[in-house]
């Protein structure tokens, strides 16, 4: 799956490629996505293409957040459908996770660029 973004600043905004992440692609996702996580410290995902996300995909993401705070770094969600929204409050992930309704209020969300 091929995973578009742009640097806005000293930040990275990643587009989520897919209408479903589950069992079926979160292997390929977490592989995709871990050379921005590897160059980047501060990373915003838009999930305003993702319609369903399963427990394999959920575990992608946190995989992603841990990855990012073990280098100091962060991540913000945004664009996140109804459904998924649901599905992260059900697991309580909701609280773990920084969401933001746009790309922009993400990119906000971290604060100043640092100069």
């Amino acid at each position: 799956m091929e995973i578009v973004f742009d640097k806005v600043g000293d930040l990275t905004v990643a587009a989520v490629p897919v209408e479903e992440l589950d069992a079926s692609n979160a292997g390929e996702f977490k592989r995709d996505v871990a050379p921005l996580l590897e160059a980047n410290t501060k990373l915003v995902l838009d999930l305003s293409r993702l319609h369903f996300v399963d427990s394999s995909g959920l575990g992608a993401f946190i995989s992603c957040l841990r990855k990012l705070n073990a280098s100091g770094g962060d991540i913000k969600l945004c664009g996140m459908s109804k459904q998924v929204r649901g599905v992260f409050e059900l697991v309580r992930l909701h609280r773990v996770f920084d969401i933001c309704a746009t790309i922009e209020e993400a990119v906000h969300a971290f604060g100043p660029k640092d100069s």
